[in-house]
C-alpha cells in the first residue's frame, strides 16, 4: 500500500505541474521554455518557426529548434559542431572557455537560404553558418575578423549587413561570400542607444545590447535591451523610415525584467514579442508578449504589463523536445547521441563509445585531471523547471586507482555524486561546491559493481535547491551529503545542467558504463 506521505507528493507534483503550464490544459502559460534559452532569435518560414539560443561552452553549440504553434519547441540540430582545435576549447592544459564559447546569434532565411550566426570571445571571431535545409543539412561555414558583438543580420536588397553593438550600435555591410567585411561602410547608427532608458544624472548599468533589426510595413524596428541602475531589465525600440536612419527611440518593456529578443508575427495577423527573463540558477528561460501596433510603435504587454497565459496552444512539456530520457541502446555501428545532449567544451571522440557494449555509454580515460571542471567528456543535458529529477545507473567494474565517475549538477558552483576509486576499494563520495570551493561532505564505502544516482532540482520561485541519492538495488534510495545551494554565476553564464561523467586522477586508462539517463519533471 502507499503511504499517505506518498499520495500527498504526487498530487503536490502534478499541482505544480498543472499550475506551471506543463501538462494538458487550453492556454500557453509563460515562461514558454522553463529551461535554460537565452538570447533567442527567431523567424517564421511559412508556418513554421524556428529558433536559436546561446550555449557557450557546450558542443555542439548554436542549438537551433521548430516550434508549429510558438510554444511547443523541439531541437532540431546546431550551427556548428566546434568552434576549433584550441587548448581552452578542448579543456588542456588546465586552460576552458567557460562563460565564452558562442554567444548571441541570429537567424535569417532569405531567398531560399537559412542563416544562423554567431560571435565567440575565446577566437575574437563572427560566425556564418548557411544551408538551405535547415533540419539536415549540409551547413557551410563562413568565419572572420573582427567579433560583432550581439550582431544581428540584416538583409536589404542584395545586400546583407550586421549591426551591433553595446550603447554605441554601428552598421557594417559584408562581401557577398561572407568572408568578411567591408570596412569602409561601417559606420554609427545610434550614438547613445541606452538614453531612452535613462534617468537624468545616473549613469552606469548595463548599456543597451541584444540588437536586433526587423522591417515591418516599409519601417525598421531596432530592439536592445539595457539594465539602468537601480532598475530593471528593459527593452528598448528605435525606429526609422531608412535603414541608415535617423532613429527615434522609445522604452516599450520594463516590467518582470523580461527583456532582449525581438519580433515574430502569426500566419493570422498576430504579433508578439519573444524574450527572456533571467530566473536564478535554472537560467535564462524564454517568454512571449503579446504585441499590437499604435501609430507605427510595437505596443508590448497588456498595459504594460507581461501576461502568465497566453491565447495559444498549451504546452505539452520539454519532454522529449528540449531534454529526454536516453537507455543509450544503439543499432549495431550506431553512434549518434540525440540532439538534446551537449559535451561539456569539445569532446574526445575516442573516449566514448555506445558501441563498445551495447545499450551503455561508456566513458574512457586517456590522461589525469586534477579536477571535475578540468575533466573532459562530461555529457550534459538541461535541468528543466520548476522541479525536475535526473537518475542513472552506472557499471563501475573497470575504473582504475584514482578514478571518480557519477552524475553531476554543472555550473561553478557545482554538486555531483560519484564513485571515487581509492587502491582497490571504492567510495560513494558526495562533492558541494554550494560555496564556490569544493567540499567532500559524504564518503561511503561500497564493494557493488553497479550503483545508481540521482539529482533532484528545485527551482519553483527561485528556490534553487538540489539534492543527491544513492541506491544500491535500483530501489530502495538514501539521501546523501548536503543541500546543494544552487546559484546562477557569471562565469559559467549558464543555468545548471545534468552531466555524466568520468576522469582520471592517478592512472589513466580505465572506463565506466551508464546504463541510461532518466529525466523526470
Amino acid at each position: 500500500m502507499f503511504r499517505l506521505s506518498t499520495i500527498l507528493k504526487v498530487l503536490f507534483c502534478a499541482a505544480l505541474i498543472a499550475t506551471s503550464g506543463y501538462g494538458q490544459g487550453q492556454q500557453a502559460k509563460n515562461p514558454i521554455i522553463f529551461a535554460d534559452v537565452p538570447d533567442m532569435s527567431m523567424m517564421r518560414v511559412g508556418d513554421t518557426y524556428y529558433m536559436s539560443s546561446t550555449t557557450m561552452h557546450m558542443n555542439p553549440g548554436l542549438p537551433l529548434m521548430k516550434s508549429k504553434d510558438l510554444t511547443n519547441w523541439e531541437l532540431i540540430g546546431y550551427g556548428h559542431g566546434s568552434l576549433g582545435n584550441m587548448d581552452e576549447l578542448n579543456l588542456n592544459h588546465g586552460k576552458n572557455t567557460y562563460g565564452r564559447g558562442s554567444w548571441a546569434s541570429s537567424i535569417r532565411f532569405h531567398d531560399g537560404t537559412y542563416y544562423v550566426s554567431t560571435f565567440a570571445q575565446t577566437t575574437d571571431k563572427t560566425y556564418i553558418y548557411t544551408t538551405t535545409d535547415i533540419e539536415n543539412g549540409p551547413w557551410q561555414a563562413h568565419e572572420f575578423e573582427p567579433m560583432l558583438h550581439d550582431h544581428t543580420l540584416f538583409f536589404e536588397g542584395d545586400k546583407v549587413y550586421m549591426i551591433w553593438g553595446a550603447g554605441k550600435i554601428q552598421i557594417i555591410e559584408l562581401k557577398p561570400d561572407l568572408s568578411g567585411v567591408n570596412l569602409e561602410s561601417q559606420r554609427v547608427l545610434i550614438e547613445n542607444a541606452t538614453l531612452p532608458s535613462t534617468s537624468a544624472g545616473k549613469k552606469g548599468g548595463l548599456p543597451a545590447e541584444g540588437t536586433q533589426l526587423f522591417k515591418v510595413k516599409g519601417k525598421y524596428y531596432l530592439f536592445n535591451i539595457s539594465w539602468p541602475p537601480g532598475g530593471m531589465r528593459t527593452v528598448i525600440v528605435h525606429r526609422a523610415d531608412k535603414l541608415g536612419g535617423p532613429y527615434e527611440g522609445r522604452v516599450v518593456l520594463q516590467d518582470k525584467g523580461v527583456a532582449q529578443g525581438g519580433l515574430i508575427d502569426m500566419p493570422n495577423g498576430e504579433w508578439y514579442a519573444y524574450l527572456f527573463q533571467d530566473y536564478g540558477a535554472v537560467g535564462r528561460i524564454p517568454f512571449l508578449v503579446p504585441l499590437k501596433w499604435e501609430d507605427g510603435w510595437p505596443v508590448l504587454g497588456m498595459d504594460g504589463k507581461v501576461p502568465m497565459e497566453l491565447d495559444l496552444p498549451a504546452s505539452e512539456g520539454l519532454i522529449p523536445g528540449v531534454v529526454a530520457s536516453d537507455e543509450f541502446d544503439r543499432k549495431q555501428g550506431e553512434r549518434a547521441l540525440p540532439l538534446v545532449w551537449q559535451w561539456n567544451h569539445n569532446p574526445a571522440d575516442h573516449l566514448w563509445s555506445v558501441n563498445e557494449r551495447r545499450g551503455y555509454l561508456r566513458l574512457k580515460t586517456d590522461r589525469l585531471d586534477e579536477h571535475f571542471l578540468q575533466a573532459r567528456n562530461t555529457l550534459t543535458q538541461r535541468t528543466i523547471g520548476p522541479t525536475c529529477v535526473g537518475s542513472t545507473a552506472i557499471d563501475v567494474s573497470k575504473m582504475k586507482n584514482g578514478d571518480f565517475a557519477g552524475l553531476s549538477l554543472l555550473q561553478k558552483n557545482y554538486g555531483l555524486v560519484g564513485v571515487r576509486m581509492e587502491g582497490n576499494k571504492r567510495s560513494l563520495v558526495m562533492v558541494n561546491a554550494t560555496t564556490g570551493m569544493p567540499l567532500e561532505v559524504a564518503n561511503i564505502p561500497v564493494t557493488q559493481q553497479r550503483i545508481y544516482l540521482r539529482a533532484e532540482c528545485d527551482f519553483t520561485n527561485k528556490k534553487d535547491v538540489a539534492n543527491f541519492h544513492y541506491s544500491l538495488d535500483g530501489e530502495k534510495w538514501e539521501p546523501i551529503g548536503t543541500a546543494l545551494k544552487m546559484k546562477y554565476t557569471l562565469p559559467h553564464f549558464m543555468g545548471y545542467r545534468f552531466g555524466l561523467f568520468n576522469y582520471a586522477t592517478k592512472t589513466s586508462g580505465g572506463y565506466v558504463d551508464f546504463d541510461y539517463f532518466h529525466i523526470s519533471q
